[in-house]
């Protein structure tokens, strides 16, 4: 018996260094399952970083987009009504014109008077209103210089004549000032001096 206690002593030490062996095995296996799972989810994590960030450009280039095509719309609106606004003070200057022309025959001007003051509500209704020039000092966003008089008892650039009214339509200008200037000095006088 001593053989076959010796045989079985000698297989469960077999069969407990088999299971031993069985243990590192199944210890490392799952180590380095373990170790591939914290790699992928490593990796996994850097995508999502990624694509977190690629979102927030995304995000960011919308609302660009979004700005740059409310301030298209906007300025597409505002140049359309600024050319329906200029095309309404183009015969507003011709109804001003009229009643001067009829006034000065001694005509009827109450009907041209009417239609004027409708014009005018019409004008200050939409935030249009007229620049004041004559006696201001040149403002090349407001004016536009058409002549100048050499006028020694005024400031330099001062508005002189108004030749045609000028308006701004909320803060634009939408038809600027045609004026005459002063200046102390004229250049063809300068060589005389």
């Amino acid at each position: 018996m001593s053989d076959s206690h010796n045989e079985t002593a000698e297989d469960h030490l077999e069969t407990m260094q088999e299971s031993k062996n069985e243990e590192v095995e199944n210890k490392t296996t799952l180590e380095e399952k373990i170790e591939e799972l914290k790699s992928q989810l490593k990796s996994e994590k850097e995508k999502a970083a990624a694509y977190e960030k690629k979102i927030q450009y995304l995000l960011a280039d919308f609302e660009n987009l979004k700005k740059r095509t409310e301030i298209d719309v906007q300025n597409r609106a505002n140049s359309i009504i600024d050319g329906n606004i200029l095309n309404l003070l183009s015969i507003y200057d011709d109804f001003v014109r009229a009643r001067e022309a009829l006034s000065k025959q001694g005509a009827k001007i109450e009907g041209l008077d009417a239609i004027l003051k409708n014009m005018d509500s019409f004008l200050l209704e939409s935030e249009v209103r007229p620049i004041e020039a004559l006696g201001a000092i040149f403002d090349p966003r407001l004016h536009e210089a058409m002549s100048i008089k050499k006028d020694l008892s005024l400031e330099e650039n001062t508005v002189t004549a108004e030749l045609r009214k000028g308006y701004v339509l909320k803060d634009r200008v939408i038809r600027p000032s045609l004026v005459e200037i002063s200046k102390k000095r004229i250049k063809e006088t300068d060589k005389d001096d």
